[in-house]
């Protein structure tokens, strides 16, 4: 039981982002990546709010699927492990993604 109740936490956390996802998506404006950074200066900013969107859809749903393996191991199981290192990876992975989304858009 404990261990779909991490689960369903883990989903609420990747429906958050992409709910982030769907607000850059329909952002008039260019949206901002890092929290208390002015967005850059782009050229589409239609086009560089939809690769932002798109990113954290890619990024929710990579989440959501390393959080799936919660729902078959059992508690304090070495099987835990890839499921706390996987979205390290994840996010530095989406950085990186970030910067050269951001070097072909920006001015």
């Amino acid at each position: 039981m404990g261990s779909f109740i991490g689960f369903f936490i883990w989903t609420l956390v990747s429906i958050s982002l992409a709910g982030i996802g769907v607000y850059s998506f329909k952002a008039k404006k260019a949206v901002g990546f890092w929290a208390g950074v002015e967005p850059p200066k782009v050229k589409d900013v239609k086009k560089y709010n939809h690769s932002i969107g798109i990113l954290w859809f890619i990024y929710a749903t990579l989440m959501e699927l390393t959080g799936l393996p919660l729902i078959f191991i059992e508690q304090n199981s070495a099987a835990f492990v890839p499921v706390i290192l996987c979205p390290m990876a994840i996010t530095i992975g989406m950085m990186v993604a970030y910067y050269k989304i951001e070097k072909i858009n920006k001015i």
